[in-house]
């Protein structure tokens, strides 16, 4: 399978193929919410990204972010580094902690805030979206002041 050049006569994939962000070259210029510092990666204005968003979000110690959703994407988060405790649901009544190599699914919609559990160290992670534009909508929410601990039963490996 031969490559075709483009415009200039280079090869095809040379620039429309893999693309290398290096840390020091994340986008602080992404929607933020309180709380958290994202830092954007992978976007449609940088990559060309059609259908997926992705970036760092780090969260000081004892700290918490505001409650927002990110309306109909879909998000993904790894834990790369502290302890992260997620609060959801329309009063963030809701709780459950992930740690280091830990993923969080976030379906479109869903209220949440994300808590660094931690009071010593950053809380860390990766994020994924499922769209190349960053969306965050920040919410004005009384959370309850007991939120009930759910743990995930996975429907596929139960037990």
């Amino acid at each position: 399978m031969s490559e075709s050049p483009n415009d200039l006569g280079e090869p095809r994939w040379k620039h429309d193929g893999v693309r290398v962000i290096h840390a020091n070259q994340l986008d602080p210029n992404t929607a933020q919410t309180p709380g958290m510092d994202r830092r954007a990666a992978i976007t449609y204005a940088r990559v060309g990204a059609q259908k997926l968003w992705a970036g760092t979000v780090h969260i000081h110690p004892n700290a918490k972010t505001g409650a927002h959703h990110h309306g109909p994407l879909e998000s993904v988060i790894f834990v790369v580094r502290g302890r992260a405790r997620m609060r959801w649901g329309e009063r963030l009544e809701f709780t459950a902690e992930a740690g280091p190599g830990d993923f969080i699914y976030v379906p479109p919609y869903v209220p949440h805030q994300e808590i660094n559990a931690s009071r010593d160290d950053e809380l860390e992670c990766v994020v994924v979206r499922s769209d190349g534009e960053a969306v965050a909508i920040n919410l004005d929410i009384e959370p309850v002041e007991q939120p009930e601990d759910v743990p995930w039963i996975d429907p596929i490996h139960r037990g």
